[in-house]
């Protein structure tokens, strides 16, 4: 008799964390009114709580990222400024004197007082000086010898290496090309090559890798087309091709995997929704509509309107949903008139916006603060911040620009869960990016 074939590992991990997302998914859909606007909810507090707390003062089990200080600052930081919230002057003051203590003398940040330069902890510390703003946190940032450590830093090859006799990879690519950027330094010697770097390491399914001949990555993707944007050489790539692939990485769980026929992952909710939003601007932005690229339809402006009140049962129906001319928080004060003028700068997405929503505030919050990967992980900081960095770029991914407000039907829970827009290159809060590029370039 032929035995039936098992399960592989991966069959069943998926298996089960279906079984979990469609279990919340169906409690969440049989639950009363009350119950269901209590789940979508953004707890502000709670999340502020989380953030704070850990922003004063971290445990133990932290020690394992002590050569990553930066990056807990900004995840933290950065997550407070998307929740519309700032630190007080103690917290800022302190956290602008410890990124002095980790800037080298020869340029970059370590990842602690007194530790290599890496560009990765580079990153997130100018990224974390630009979110906290103003005059004393944007000139503690050395710009000639952080010019001079990126110079250290590029290759021969196009690309840079992470830090002195490190690697080389996508990952560097971006983060130097991202501090050059904000900082205002870049120059043909920075940009010489990279581009080439880059494509080499677009793959067959179209998704970008952390080298050449690695496997598609939803966050070396992210990193490459950014990098392409920045450096004004996007059109390079084969965008359908990665356009077909980011899209399909969103699954039946409605939250995004990082690689094919992997496990959804909350993070991925930035690094492959920014990617969707970077390319359907840059489509209508050029009058031209993807290739070859079956992806995910949401439908009309229209149809999405009504998913949205079907999926989002929780927001209040008090609203006069006859008016057509008008999509109006009252209890916040937003409102949108709906003129052609409005309508020509929205966009239909290319991913479930709504579904993605859904997926992060029912899977992946946690009641008492912060946000985790899925279902029975624990909460931590990173995955905090690219949760709530995602939920803000599907909030706003039927505007065609930054500057285009979301209706109340594009936020899963309405305004009361309105988080800050994003500089989509940067991740960085708009007003803060506003204020560093002025800042910057004045400085030039």
């Amino acid at each position: 008799m032929e035995e039936l074939p098992s399960i592989t590992v991966s069959q069943r991990e998926q298996f089960l964390v279906e079984n979990d997302v469609f279990g919340m998914y169906s409690y969440f859909d049989t639950s009363d009114i009350a119950t269901q606007k209590f789940m979508v909810e953004i707890q502000r507090d709670k999340q502020l709580d989380y953030l704070m707390n850990g922003l004063r003062q971290l445990g133990p089990s932290f020690s394992s990222l002590d050569a990553n200080r930066p990056w807990v600052c900004y995840w933290i930081i950065h997550s407070i400024a998307l929740l519309g919230e700032s630190v007080d002057d103690d917290l800022e003051n302190n956290a602008i004197d410890f990124l002095g203590r980790c800037q080298g003398s020869d340029g970059g940040y370590g990842g602690g007082p007194g530790q290599l330069p890496h560009l990765a902890t580079s990153y997130a510390a100018v990224n974390t000086l630009v979110t906290l703003g103003g005059e004393k946190a944007f000139s503690s940032i050395n710009r000639e010898q952080m010019a001079c450590f990126l110079r250290r830093m590029k290759d021969t090859n196009g690309g840079f290496r992470m830090h002195n006799m490190g690697e080389i990879d996508v990952r560097a690519c971006y983060t130097a090309i991202s501090i050059a950027s904000i900082l205002n330094i870049v120059d043909d010697e920075l940009t010489r090559g990279l581009g080439d770097y880059i494509l080499s390491c677009q793959t067959y399914e179209g998704g970008i890798g952390g080298e050449p001949g690695s496997e598609a990555h939803g966050g070396y993707t992210y990193c490459g087309l950014a990098t392409m944007i920045l450096i004004n050489e996007v059109d390079r790539l084969n965008l359908d091709s990665l356009m077909n692939w980011v899209v399909h990485r969103q699954g039946v769980e409605m939250g995004f995997q990082g690689r094919t026929n992997k496990l959804v992952d909350g993070c991925y909710t930035f690094w492959q929704a920014a990617p969707c939003v970077l390319l359907q601007r840059f489509f209508s932005s050029k009058d031209l509509a993807p290739h070859g690229s079956s992806h995910m339809s949401q439908g009309t402006d229209e149809d999405h309107e009504e998913h949205a009140h079907d999926e989002d049962d929780a927001e209040d129906s008090d609203e006069d949903d006859s008016d057509e001319d008008s999509d109006e928080d009252s209890g916040n004060g937003h409102q949108v008139h709906h003129t052609s003028t409005y309508i020509d700068r929205r966009i239909q997405p290319v991913f479930d916006s709504l579904g993605l929503q859904r997926y992060v505030l029912l899977c992946s919050q946690v009641a008492d603060g912060g946000f985790r990967d899925k279902l029975r992980k624990p909460r931590d900081f990173y995955h905090t911040c690219y949760c709530l960095s995602g939920l803000s770029v599907a909030q706003h991914a039927w505007s065609k620009d930054e500057d285009t407000p979301p209706l109340t039907r594009d936020i899963l829970g309405g305004y009361a869960n309105h988080l800050e827009p994003v500089h989509l290159l940067h991740n960085v809060v708009m007003d803060r990016y506003n204020e560093a590029i002025e800042f910057f370039h004045r400085a030039a």
